[in-house]
């Protein structure tokens, strides 16, 4: 089969296209012929050797390995032990993460526990079923439903979402990226008030998504302007995260996805909530993340596709920044 593989870490110019091994099922997993790839940031850290993360969170990484965790694809054959799924099912899923932080899928062919994967919404081609895992889950995991008892490796406090309703203001900074656009959306259909942080080339597409205030932050700081709201969900995260704790009221909460650096003594002074989760494979979740998909309540944007040759091209773009919606491998 056909793959994307790297030799060594570096730019866009170590991934290549080679000829690989199909790989086999082992008990309980699902081989699925690839048709699409979402791309998402582990994949572009995980290619530069994590140079950001302290060595002590840095996982291992066999070289050569095959990047990529969220696919689409057709069922080609179940092991042992699989019960929910047949050869020739359409399926979608988050693929081994995070305990393998790249699991192949830049590929033809990909093996994948089927507790990973999803049914894919009958209605939605596999480019958009393909963008949606993990981005979708994150904003799932961090908005609805952990899904789990596994701490983040940043800090000690469990993640507890806070309730959502018509009482409740949200506001999502990034939120014209993967996690972004979801998130706005899960927030909607839960009924809360958003207000959208991105660049202004991405208000027409948020306001259309259905955000109620918009903040282009090119032009306004969110922090010198918003106060008394009861959720931001940083999509950017990092050590400028803090910089949105004026925004919240006492009570409020804040969860960025990157986690960056805070002050326990601060936030308590302040009676607000930080806390983030790292996001998990989720079968269940996606298959409830699909329903809303196939019906219309979420859509998924696909920033721009690339073949799967051309993946280096596709890192190109995510270095670009600025991606509106998810950046997808088309697989032949």
């Amino acid at each position: 089969m056909k793959a994307i593989r790297m030799h060594e870490f570096g730019g866009p110019e170590v991934l290549r296209y080679e000829e690989v091994p199909v790989p086999a099922p082992a008990p309980g997993e699902v081989l699925v012929r690839v048709k699409a790839v979402g791309l998402n940031p582990p994949d572009w850290y995980v290619r530069e050797g994590m140079p950001g993360i302290p060595p002590e969170f840095r996982p291992p990484f066999d070289l050569p390995l095959i990047l990529g965790t969220d696919i689409s694809g057709v069922v080609e054959a179940v092991a042992d032990g699989v019960q929910d799924f047949a050869a020739g099912d359409e399926v979608m899923g988050l693929v081994r993460f995070p305990g393998a932080m790249q699991s192949g899928a830049y590929a033809q062919y990909v093996t994948a526990p089927a507790t990973d994967l999803a049914p894919k919404p009958a209605g939605v081609d596999h480019a958009h079923a393909a963008a949606l895992p993990m981005s979708g889950l994150t904003a799932w995991q961090y908005l609805v439903e952990v899904g789990h008892d596994h701490p983040s490796p940043f800090q000690e406090a469990r993640h507890r979402p806070m309730p959502l309703g018509s009482d409740t203001t949200v506001l999502i900074n990034g939120a014209g990226g993967g996690v972004g656009h979801l998130a706005l959306q899960l927030a909607k259909w839960k009924g809360a008030r958003v207000i959208a942080v991105a660049s202004g080339a991405h208000e027409e597409f948020l306001r259309g998504l259905g955000a109620d205030e918009y903040i282009d932050y090119t032009k306004q700081r969110p922090e010198d302007i918003v106060r008394d709201v009861d959720l931001v969900l940083d999509t950017v995260g990092g050590p400028a995260s803090r910089r949105f704790l004026p925004t919240l009221r006492r009570g409020g909460a804040l969860y960025p996805v990157y986690f960056g650096e805070f002050d326990d003594e601060e936030n308590a002074k302040l009676g607000v909530t930080v806390t983030g989760t790292q996001v998990r494979a989720n079968g269940a979740q996606l298959a409830e993340l699909g329903s809303l998909l196939d019906s219309g309540a979420i859509r998924v944007a696909i920033d721009s596709t690339f073949a799967l040759a051309d993946a280096p091209a596709a890192h190109k773009r995510a270095a670009e920044g600025h991606i509106q919606g998810k950046i997808v491998l088309t697989v032949p």
